[in-house]
């Protein structure tokens, strides 16, 4: 069945997986290990103007989608606006609802942190998976930097990424240290680890042979 134009089914898997992105960020953060890269540096940039991270994200992304539509628009979709609002969003959502069942002295047990961190990441990748692998779109962040590497030859798209994500990864410590070992795992593992668990997992058991074209999205 048919959504303008999209797969019914397809749209309703991102938008679940995105908001499972923004629950899985929430525990990240409250891990104190670093979130992705991007949420890293939209929640410092929150810290600094008192706003939360859904309000903010939501603003930058917005920004960036300018840039992405002026410059090249054939990655846009339903899947951007998913995450462009419902990771933040969903962010917040988690936060205040746990905010009186979740007391923050529990995480400063290091154990606790590294046993709430490894699934929680395992989670936040296999989500990510899924929302990469409907092809709906991606985010204007994750846009960009498809972009730049189609507007060069000399560096292949993993290397562009790696650097993309690394100037994000230093945004985030500069500008409110929220950048953390596991900001530096996405940085260089995320990609590739979404790629296997894609081909692996979500094209084999989720989609079931769907047929959906590589693309840039993981492997450029």
């Amino acid at each position: 069945m048919k959504f303008f134009g999209v797969d019914k089914k397809s749209l309703i898997l991102v938008i679940i997986s995105v908001i499972i992105m923004g629950f899985c960020v929430s525990f990240l953060n409250r891990c104190n290990f670093g979130t992705d890269p991007c949420t890293a540096t939209n929640l410092s940039i929150a810290n600094i103007i008192g706003a939360s991270l859904g309000n903010t994200q939501a603003v930058i992304n917005i920004i960036l989608l300018i840039i992405v539509v002026a410059v090249d628009r054939s990655h846009i979709g339903w899947g951007t606006f998913a995450n462009m609002f419902l990771v933040g969003y969903s962010f917040d959502f988690m936060n205040y609802i746990t905010r009186d069942i979740i007391k923050p002295e529990w995480f400063e047990n290091m154990a606790v942190r590294i046993g709430v961190v490894i699934p929680v990441l395992a989670l936040f990748i296999f989500a990510a998976s899924i929302y990469m692998a409907a092809m709906l779109g991606a985010s204007p962040y994750d846009a960009i930097s498809f972009i730049i590497a189609s507007k060069q030859s000399r560096l292949s798209f993993k290397t562009v990424r790696i650097i993309y994500d690394g100037v994000f990864v230093v945004l985030g410590y500069v500008l409110g240290r929220q950048s953390g070992v596991v900001t530096l795992i996405m940085a260089f593992l995320l990609g590739p680890m979404i790629s296997w668990c894609r081909v692996n997992i979500i094209e084999k058991y989720v989609l079931k042979g769907k047929d959906i074209s590589e693309g840039v999205l993981l492997h450029g």
